[in-house]
């Protein structure tokens, strides 16, 4: 796992004479919170849960998979884009759904309705600068178990849906599983 040092290093090389140049001196609060939550992340991430980062050493973007083991979703793959902006922690990760799915709380856009996503909210679950990366993995996870949300829902088609006829729920919900797993 990439260390506050190792990053710190990487990014203010020592001169020939053991200075480190002025220039490359400078590491973004973003970036050391970063450092030690990504660990934490990949150490405390659920079972149906992985993280993919296409570069290593750009800890403020990556790909949060998920695999649901139960529920409505059961079966299906699930990715997510999750962009960590300069003003993480005081601001929540941009976070989007990149598979097509029929969810009360994820609308074709990839749009998520999630609290903790949101800077504000109503129900006082929203961004606080104490939250990390791990309690957005465990509540992206959760929205296909005990955090789904038909109550309160950004995609109102399925939640009607839900309310109505919860058998054909559950196939329009593995018509877009079979579709995402013929592309894969």
């Amino acid at each position: 796992m990439i260390t506050l040092n190792k990053k710190i290093k990487k990014q203010c090389p020592e001169a020939t004479n053991g200075v480190t140049s002025e220039a490359g001196k400078r590491i973004s609060i973003r970036d050391k919170l970063l450092i030690k939550e990504v660990q934490e992340m990949n150490e405390n991430l659920p079972t149906t849960c992985s993280v993919d980062f296409e570069d290593p050493n750009v800890l403020n973007e990556f790909i949060l998979t998920v695999e649901p083991d139960e529920g409505y979703w059961e079966s299906g793959k699930f990715k997510f884009s999750v962009f960590v902006t300069e003003d993480y922690n005081m601001a929540p990760p941009k976070v989007k759904c990149l598979t097509r799915l029929w969810h009360p709380n994820i609308n074709v856009d990839g749009d998520i309705c999630l609290s903790l996503l949101r800077q504000t909210s109503i129900d006082e679950h929203g961004w606080a600068p104490t939250r990390r990366l791990k309690d957005v993995v465990w509540g992206l996870n959760s929205l296909f178990t005990d955090l789904l949300n038909f109550d309160d829902p950004l995609n109102l088609e399925a939640a009607e849906m839900y309310k109505k006829d919860k058998v054909e729920f559950q196939g329009k919900v593995q018509e877009y599983i079979a579709v995402n797993k013929g592309k894969r």
